[in-house]
């Protein structure tokens, strides 16, 4: 599932998970399935069977629903839901606990991008010990690649966002524009729009370091590497020069709106038609039917946009969930968990109200496939979603900070949506930036 609050930058001050980073990677028997960490599934059932209480912090709105089908087949167990309304007061709620040793959670979501930041200290508990790697063919490679890195499995899936290209069927037939399928012809369609109708822009972007590097990851860009305290940054890697040079056209054709995205001005955008199209994850539709309600049986999904007409995908958003290190009921939460992220009854309730799944079995089900969306004119949006999903370039890696590299973002390479820089330059200047920062939080850092 994804919100607005999931495409906002992170709160400031990643370095207060980083602190003491190189101490931690070694590990302590806390949260690394050594020393006596760990359980088998038959212990982990006992565990639900015989009961307790654990906390479970969210911003899924599915939560309750999934909450109360779990006590059902578990009414031993109590589950103390809190609600941490974003992924930016999540992050900040879970680091002010985490450093006062009091209020972690057994439970808790975390963006994918955020996993690096809290497992490379040691505060997340490594679920090998626990069985978790033989769920492993149940979810799509880059979910799974995900929260499987470093020698660990540190969550488990709890949906995905493979990019499509999202468009307004019904500004794009008033100007006699066809629907682009390549990025060039995304440009080329982008000029014919701002002739007919000056107001009219293909898309908006502002500079926004979440689409930047899904961008990057689709044109098959490698920026980020982290083994350990070892991290290498590279943004002038040919895929990411491949995307910066052809969104530099872009920019530089000034045929998107200058308008922030999700703010009341980029809702009435997509609403009057002024936004023809957006590129995001597959979550997309349930923000489109909730927020853009006068585009009703106007928007249509396509597969995301190519360089040559090979479909490539990469995913735009998303998040797992985690149990901490230092959770105070570590085996109920794992074993809550483990059926949250991996039971059909669980994962049926979160897709009822627009959570798309990071799990094979729904994302191949006639079901799924077949559901014809009334918003999107009665077309089966679910075939193309999930098509995106099986093109998305594996091996992808956010740096540990990304929360910080996304605060930075504005001020390095967002300076080259005002035409102050070039977005090579801007890259260099992002990557500037970070390699400094990681020294200085203990990691060795090269290009």
């Amino acid at each position: 599932m994804k919100n607005h609050t999931m495409r906002r930058v992170l709160a400031a001050g990643a370095g207060l998970a980083l602190a003491g980073t190189l101490a931690a990677c070694g590990g302590s028997s806390e949260g690394t399935g050594e020393a006596g960490e760990g359980a088998t599934a038959e212990e982990i059932e006992a565990a639900l069977e015989e009961g307790g209480e654990l906390t479970y912090w969210t911003w899924t709105p599915q939560a309750e629903k999934q909450i109360e089908a779990f006590e059902t087949a578990y009414p031993n167990v109590t589950v103390n839901l809190v609600d941490t309304s974003g992924a930016a007061d999540n992050n900040q709620q879970l680091q002010n606990a985490l450093a006062a040793g009091d209020g972690v959670p057994d439970v808790v979501q975390l963006e994918y991008q955020s996993l690096l930041q809290y497992q490379l200290p040691g505060q997340l508990t490594d679920l090998t010990a626990y069985g978790f790697g033989e769920l492993e063919d149940l979810y799509t490679p880059s979910t799974w690649g995900a929260v499987s890195q470093n020698d660990g499995i540190w969550g488990l899936p709890q949906d995905s966002g493979p990019m499509a290209f999202f468009y307004n069927d019904a500004v794009f037939t008033e100007h006699g524009v066809d629907v682009p399928t390549t990025w060039d012809e995304y440009l080329e369609a982008g000029k014919e729009l701002r002739a007919a109708d000056p107001d009219v822009c293909i898309g908006n972007d502002t500079g926004d370091p979440g689409l930047t590097t899904s961008l990057i990851w689709q044109a098959g860009g490698q920026p980020f590497r982290t083994e350990g305290e070892e991290v290498t940054i590279d943004l002038a890697d040919e895929g990411t020069m491949r995307w910066a040079d052809m969104y530099q056209e872009v920019i530089d054709a000034d045929i998107l709106c200058d308008i922030p995205g999700w703010t009341d001005e980029w809702y009435a955008a997509l609403n009057d038609g002024t936004i023809a199209s957006i590129t995001f994850g597959a979550w997309g539709p349930g923000i489109l039917e909730s927020g853009v309600p006068d585009g009703a049986g106007d928007w249509r999904v396509a597969p995301m946009l190519t360089y040559d007409g090979t479909p490539v995908n990469a995913e735009n958003g998303g998040s797992a969930e985690v149990v901490p290190a230092d959770a105070p009921n570590k085996l109920l939460g794992v074993g809550f968990l483990k059926w949250l992220n991996s039971s059909d009854e669980s994962i049926e309730a979160f897709m009822e109200t627009g959570g798309f799944p990071a799990t094979v079995k729904q994302l191949e089900s006639e079901e799924f496939l077949g559901y014809e969306s009334e918003y999107f004119g009665g077309q089966a949006i679910n075939e193309v979603l999930a098509g995106g999903a099986d093109g998305v370039v594996e091996g992808w890696q956010y740096l540990p900070w990304q929360s910080y590299a996304n605060d930075i973002f504005a001020d390095t390479a967002g300076q080259a949506w005002l035409g102050e820089t070039s977005l090579a330059d801007g890259l260099a200047a992002w990557q500037a930036e970070n390699e400094k920062y990681g020294t200085d939080q203990g990691f060795t850092v090269a290009d």
